[in-house]
């Protein structure tokens, strides 16, 4: 038996309703595997999943990406062996932990031009930008794109991805310092969208130009403005709601504002096998290792300090991706 430090909360509600607790953590299942991890990624969907905003069983763990070293294996695994170096996305909450049993489909390689630390702030947040530009609108070179949050984990991928499949790139961002840091990693326009005429800046700087795809992880407050962003037949992703939930939609006013589309992915829809799970990862890390995608690490953790790092993650006090180390 191995005794687990794991995070858990009992009801929904602010980040003070978790806690950090220690269990016993039985031998792995069949098609199991039990793994020490090494490095735990954050993302906005653990706070939709702790405050209620998505409804999952509870009692329950909390986080859904992580890294670490297999240490035992269940019954009828047979791709993986004690001393790989794998990675999850997708197993459900549990994440913040220090060890944990995973199924052994949830899995994969991590190869060795990935660190630790990569692959676990990469997993949910790299393929859903891989699903995003390779799936969700096929970028293609000279392309108007706009990312909504380019200074966050996901957007930091999007911008430099886009970039890269010959996209011209509009970041938008929240304050002068992540204004910044979005033309630092290679947007051609950033935009601070907290201020009052940001759509009529970002225009501007476009000269009038709108896009052929927007990515919106903001929701409530950016995507009826994303809608006067978007070029006649144009695609308005929406993957998050950070700022809170979109209003039902009107769907007449697509057809006002030039016959658009909107799509509300997921990534779980994506890798929903452990095949494309697996297709999607390999794509990932090939763009990580070839130095056309990468994230900054903004802001590290401990266990210890989780109830912290989701406040300074909900009050947007935070760049890049944050780390939460076991």
């Amino acid at each position: 038996m191995t005794v687990a430090r794991v995070v858990r909360f009992e009801s929904y509600g602010g980040p003070d309703v978790m806690r950090l607790v220690d269990v016993d953590l039985p031998a792995p299942a069949a098609g199991e595997v039990r793994l020490r991890q090494t490095a735990i990624g954050f993302n906005f969907v653990d706070t939709y999943q702790r405050s209620g905003l998505y409804k999952i069983p509870l009692p329950s763990g909390a986080g859904n990406e992580a890294a670490g070293v297999v240490e035992a294996v269940g019954s009828d695994v047979e791709d993986l062996v004690v001393g790989d170096r794998v990675a999850y996305a997708t197993a459900g909450p549990g994440a913040y932990a220090t060890h944990r049993n995973v199924p052994a489909g949830k899995l994969v390689k991590i190869p060795a031009t990935v660190s630790d630390e990569q692959a676990a702030v990469f997993m949910l947040k790299g393929m859903t930008a891989q699903f995003l530009v390779k799936k969700t609108h096929r970028i293609v070179p000279g392309d108007l794109v706009i990312v909504h949050a380019a200074a966050g984990g996901v957007g930091q991928i999007l911008v430099r991805w886009a970039k890269a499949l010959g996209a011209t790139v509009v970041g938008t961002a929240g304050g002068p310092e992540k204004v910044a840091r979005v033309l630092e990693i290679g947007a051609d326009h950033a935009i601070d969208y907290r201020k009052s005429d940001w759509v009529q800046t970002l225009l501007a700087e476009t000269g009038g130009t709108k896009a052929q795809v927007v990515y919106d992880s903001v929701g409530k407050d950016t995507f009826l403005k994303s809608l006067d962003l978007t070029a006649p037949f144009g695609l308005v992703a929406l993957y998050g709601s950070a700022s809170g939930p979109v209003e039902p939609l009107d769907l007449q006013l697509l057809n006002a504002k030039g016959g658009l589309f909107v799509t509300r992915p997921s990534l779980f829809q994506h890798v929903a096998t452990t095949a494309t799970l697996r297709e999607s990862a390999a794509d990932m890390f090939g763009a990580i290792a070839a130095g056309i995608i990468g994230v900054d690490v903004g802001a590290r953790f401990s266990l210890e300090e989780i109830v912290e790092a989701h406040k300074a993650a909900e009050g947007r006090a935070t760049t890049g991706a944050i780390l939460i180390t076991p």
